[in-house]
């Protein structure tokens, strides 16, 4: 079980708008060099991602706070549970997408801060990032396929954009199925 607080839009099936106030803010970017403040900022959100045995990927704002960095499995995805070494993630600061490559691909998406949903999403399957690494240094990165996929998501939160945002078909258990109705408006 994870230390850390995940914001969700919901819980129990009752709107959190404190939370969602929070994940719905675009975030600010970390100045470089890193002050101590930035650096901590950084750390908390790759410690809390670590701990984390049910996500891919974790945002800042995820975790309440208003900065511009995400942490993602960049391998090893059969391997259920946690990540175990710093190899087998990516932080990105500032992260910003430089180029998107190939036709979008529909794949089923679910979000920590969205419980119990999962959204059908259209992403590009081919994408070049230019951000920060841990320690500040300017990298260009490339990402496909499903690690794209992460990392668009993840980059979503950091303009308070999240699945239900989305206009692709929705999937939810069916005990929730009145709430859902409810939440996106169906007749």
């Amino acid at each position: 079980m994870s230390k850390t607080k995940v914001l969700a839009l919901w819980r129990d099936e009752k709107m959190n708008d404190d939370e969602a106030r929070i994940l719905r803010t675009p975030c600010a970017e970390i100045p470089a060099p890193f002050g101590p403040d930035s650096r901590r900022d950084i750390e908390l959100l790759l410690e809390a991602f670590l701990e984390r045995e049910d996500a891919l990927g974790l945002a800042a704002p995820q975790i309440g706070v208003s900065r511009r960095v995400i942490a993602f499995r960049n391998r090893n995805f059969d391997k259920k549970g946690r990540v175990n070494n710093a190899e087998d993630c990516d932080v990105l600061i500032n992260p910003r997408i430089t180029q998107a490559r190939g036709e979008p691909v529909k794949g089923l998406e679910g979000c920590l801060s969205c419980p119990d949903l999962q959204m059908e999403i259209d992403r590009f399957p081919d994408i070049k990032v230019r951000a920060l690494d841990r320690d500040g240094r300017k990298i260009n990165r490339r990402y496909n396929d499903f690690l794209a996929r992460i990392v668009q998501h993840e980059m979503d939160h950091l303009d308070g954009k999240l699945i239900v945002d989305y206009e692709g078909a929705a999937y939810v258990p069916e005990k929730n199925k009145n709430f859902f109705d409810r939440l996106f408006k169906k007749e």
